[in-house]
């Protein structure tokens, strides 16, 4: 079958290769603070220099790390692949991007992008970001928050991302846990707009495995660059 429309999202196990951290220990703790205590509205409220701390370790981290054989692979695929090709990421690393990605989709935000709280602008950001930065657009301070999406909020360009599931041929999930909504949902809402096949590339089966058509299980690094080749081979030859 020669596909037209892909839609692919990525997860956690993606980044994971290339060392990404998660900043939980085996209590789920960071620092000895909930990570929900760092990743709420309410938390940003209640302590905004902890929140401001904890993504800017975040966001330095992405100085070290680099894109894996999938990230390259994903990149690859949308350049040479002769049809449309949608990165849907949970990621809020910029690893896509750095691979050379273009058609990207931050559902939970990005790292490397603040909010402004005053004028809703949103800014490019490479550095720490405290409560005394402030917005380059109405210079006010504090008002610089991560363009992330906590807990309690709602996912971004969602409008979007289901215009792309409803339209696409083939969805893959890769590296995600199958557990976290609405990104869960993703392979119903194909499923159901019409004859998509759906693949799952992940360490193990996830927690919606029984949704996809077909499984590949082990390393994103090692089963992305195959996928890819068999995916640029169907294009050829269709």
């Amino acid at each position: 079958m020669r596909y037209r429309e892909i839609v692919i999202l990525t997860g956690a196990g993606v980044s994971a290769e290339s060392g990404v951290r998660t900043f939980r220990d085996n209590n789920g703790l960071w620092e000895d603070h909930r990570v929900e205590d760092v990743a709420t509205s309410e938390a940003f409220a209640r302590d905004p220099n902890l929140v401001q701390r904890f993504y800017n370790l975040r966001r330095n981290q992405l100085h070290h790390i680099a894109p894996n054989p999938a990230h390259l692979a994903l990149a690859r695929l949308e350049r040479e692949f002769d049809g449309r090709v949608t990165l849907v990421t949970q990621n809020v690393d910029d690893l896509h991007e750095r691979a050379g990605s273009r058609d990207v989709i931050h559902m939970h935000g990005e790292l490397r992008r603040v909010r402004c709280t005053r004028c809703d602008t949103v800014h490019h950001w490479l550095d720490d970001c405290t409560q005394r930065s402030r917005c380059p657009n109405c210079g006010q301070a504090p008002s610089l928050r991560p363009n992330i999406v906590w807990f309690g909020e709602m996912p971004f360009e969602m409008e979007a991302i289901h215009d792309r599931l409803t339209r696409c041929d083939l969805f893959v999930s890769i590296g995600t846990s199958g557990s976290v909504y609405p990104a869960a949902g993703f392979v119903s809402n194909v499923r159901h707009a019409g004859e998509a096949h759906t693949i799952e590339v992940n360490l193990e089966p996830s927690a919606g495995a029984s949704r996809f058509a077909e499984h590949r299980n082990g390393k994103a690094g090692a089963l992305v660059p195959v996928l890819v080749d068999e995916l640029l081979g169907v294009g050829r030859s269709g």
